[in-house]
């Protein structure tokens, strides 16, 4: 799916964004009508309007704002509305399939008058419920007695639906304007589209053709006058005493193959649908629409269909982004081992295998805030892809999709030792390039759980992964560590001769995830006990804990801006990471306070999170505040909830060993918590944690054993 570049790099978010918004349509009022009968139908007309003119190209300084936008998504497809319902091409408004946008418009008048926007919500990540009113009747007073409802859908439909609510019959003259440019996504979100393209009159609706493709609307039942000089669709409605009329609209590319979205109803669905109840009311609301938007998100290899992976995030990211794509399929596991296998299936294809970069998963540079250069996340994709079928495997990976994986993995620790060479850290791949605290992190957990695959596999090598591991352990306690009156933090980064960043950023939580080894057991990290006191400390302050979650950058720092996608923004994914990484650590009380803070800011989102919002401190009768340029949903937010709510859990199986350990978090921050339909070693699980910190499992695979 084609995609839009920001300015700066190729997978970054602007901080800023064009401040320009579509109005919103407003009721008009009742019409005038007059009545000789003593009870005939009422009657509406009015003239038809005249077609818009085409706006001149915009050039808008950043990426239009999504913040107010209601997304629904089915990957391939995208339907993008403001609050209002009405499609004006404004913005990003309109129907999407595969990056190409097949409506920009679509305005529903009702005898005359856009009916007053009432309501408007996302109901399932597809689909999206408008709600409005009109006053229609002479004697009608001022409640309205018409209520429209519209019901739109990703895949290209929408259900256009009156209500009467009149005790008289109802003769209604409903127009429906259409337009389309057939623009790009990335035009859209430049401000570089065109005019308006000249519609034809098609089938029971209207077509659109320019020399990149072909779109059309079809209607049910067929319009009484369709005029393609206008864009306009017309029906004579009559409506009976609490009668109700409704008119389905359908978009759609022509001459291009099927693109469906991935099945949820399929068996071979790469994702449970996994269930929380308990005592905390938002947590069963946040698993269903993180697991829902997760399955929104899906694609499918277009080479191997079999296989899918998650893109990055609507609007601006939906196509395959390796490292998120990646971190959400690990955060996803406890929803079962499929998605991994396809992500890494998918990525594997991608892998380099010749020359000095053979082993490396390509991935684009990202922004990485003001103090050090962009990152590069195909160092981070290559690291992750053996930590996630290591993993992978522990949760149940049947052995013979790990050991056609095994080789990919290889090559990724291979090209990870050969990089390193004769030295002890990863430096990012351009000439120099620092040393990223984060980097170690990844590479030193990727050597351990890399070796542990290997040993486990019959496979040499583990024992010089091992070896290399323990020297980076060694050095980085000495190298990385800063002092400091406050007791110190670890440095953000090392440039090649040795210079320290000292600035205090959410890339440090990666310290404290350190990855799942046999028997239940956590990989040692690259801090020792003190320096990780010291740390979760750190991030449970008030420069780092907003009250929302994790800030990207402490409030202390140089160039902190809450605003910052990568400089003091709360990141979700980062935010998940921390909280189960310091409950791993035993750092309960930290923890809790970002968890509950997510927690709170994901009520306030309606449960779908966003993949950063601001970072300004929480105070009583505040909200989180949205950013504009954020993906929402995206893959690592949404993946990011089902990690806050399994990790409180402490579920670490071990499926070739045939056990499962439980370390749930003792003091069960949000009290009693079921979780139900999730998946260890290829079968149902189902667990509950009381309000004392205990453990229990319900149902789990047969011949699966409770570990200590």
């Amino acid at each position: 799916m084609h995609q839009p570049t920001p300015p700066s790099t190729a997978d970054s978010r602007p901080p800023g964004s064009r401040p320009t918004q579509p109005p919103g349509p407003g009721n008009q009022g009742p019409p005038r009508t007059t009545a000789t009968d003593p009870n005939p139908p009422t009657t509406h007309r009015a003239p038809t309007p005249p077609p818009p003119r085409a706006a001149p190209p915009r050039r808008p300084s950043g990426l239009p704002p999504t913040h107010t936008a209601l997304i629904c998504v089915a990957l391939p497809s995208l339907a993008i509305s403001t609050p209002q319902a009405q499609l004006t091409g404004e913005g990003l408004e309109g129907f999407y399939r595969a990056g190409r946008r097949l409506l920009s418009r679509c305005q529903l008048r009702v005898a005359g008058h856009e009916p007053l926007p009432v309501h408007a919500r996302i109901t399932t990540a597809d689909r999206a419920r408008f709600v409005g009113t009109l006053r229609v009747s002479p004697d009608a007073g001022p409640d309205p007695d018409v209520v429209v409802e519209r019901a739109r859908q990703a895949e290209g439909a929408e259900r256009i639906t009156l209500h009467s609510a009149a005790s008289r019959p109802l003769r209604l003259p409903v127009e429906v304007a259409l337009g389309t440019d057939l623009a790009d996504l990335s035009a859209v979100a430049s401000g570089r589209t065109g005019p308006e393209l000249p519609a034809t009159v098609h089938d029971s609706g209207l077509r659109w053709t320019c020399a990149t493709g072909t779109a059309s609307v079809t209607a049910d039942p067929p319009p009484t006058d369709a005029l393609a000089s206008a864009g306009l669709l017309r029906w004579d409605i009559t409506l009976p005493p609490g009668g109700s009329a409704t008119i389905e609209l359908r978009i759609r590319p022509e001459g291009a193959g099927p693109a469906r979205a991935v099945s949820r109803a399929s068996t071979a669905a790469p994702l449970a649908q996994a269930r929380a109840d308990g005592d905390h009311p938002g947590a069963q609301a946040l698993l269903r629409t993180c697991v829902d938007d997760l399955q929104a998100l899906l694609l499918r290899d277009p080479t191997h269909p079999t296989d899918t992976h998650l893109a990055a995030g609507a609007p601006w990211r939906c196509g395959l982004a390796p490292a998120d794509a990646l971190a959400a399929a690990r955060m996803t596991l406890p929803l079962g081992t499929r998605l991994a296998a396809g992500t890494l299936r998918t990525l594997a294809r991608t892998q380099l295998t010749e020359g000095t970069r053979a082993g490396l998963i390509p991935a684009p540079r990202r922004d990485a805030g003001p103090h050090l250069p962009p990152s590069c996340t195909a160092t981070e994709a290559t690291l992750l892809f053996p930590v996630l079928l290591a993993e992978a495997r522990r949760w149940g990976l049947p052995d013979r999709e790990t050991e056609e994986l095994l080789p990919a993995a290889e090559r990724c620790l291979t090209w990870l030792r050969t990089t390193v060479g004769d030295g002890t850290y990863l430096s990012d791949p351009h000439p120099g390039g620092p040393q990223r605290c984060e980097t170690q992190a990844h590479a030193h957990r990727a050597a351990l759980l890399g070796a542990d695959l290997l040993d486990a596999l019959g496979r040499p090598g583990g024992a010089g992964l091992r070896q290399w591991a323990g020297e980076l352990r060694t050095a980085f306690q000495r190298d990385f560590w800063i002092d400091d009156l406050g007791g110190g933090r670890p440095a953000a980064a090392s440039t090649p001769d040795g210079r320290l960043a000292p600035h205090l950023g959410s890339s440090a939580v990666h310290l404290l995830d350190t990855g799942l080894l046999g028997g239940g057991e956590q990989a040692p990290g690259l801090l020792d006990k003190v320096a990780t006191e010291q740390l979760a400390r750190l991030l449970g302050s008030p420069a780092m804990d907003s009250g929302w979650g994790l800030r990207g950058l402490g409030t202390k720092e140089a160039g902190f801006n809450p605003f910052g996608h990568r400089s003091g923004a709360v990141r979700t994914h980062e935010t998940a990471v921390a909280v189960a990484g310091l409950l791993a650590a035993g750092y309960e009380k930290e923890a809790t306070g970002l968890l509950r803070g997510a927690m709170a800011a994901a009520e306030a989102f309606d449960h779908r999170l966003p993949e950063m919002y601001g970072g300004e401190q929480r105070t009583d009768g505040s909200a989180p505040i949205p950013h504009p340029a954020a993906c929402r949903p995206a893959a690592t937010a949404a993946a990011a909830g089902v990690l806050l709510l399994t990790t409180l859990a402490g579920i670490r199986p071990d499926a070739p060993a045939g056990t499962v350990t439980l370390r749930p978090a003792a003091s069960a921050p949000l009290g009693e918590i079921v979780l139900t339909g999730l998946r260890v070693a290829g079968a149902p699980f189902s667990l509950r944690v009381g309000r004392l910190g205990l453990a229990m499992v319900e149902e789990a695979a047969d011949g699966l054993q409770l570990g200590m």
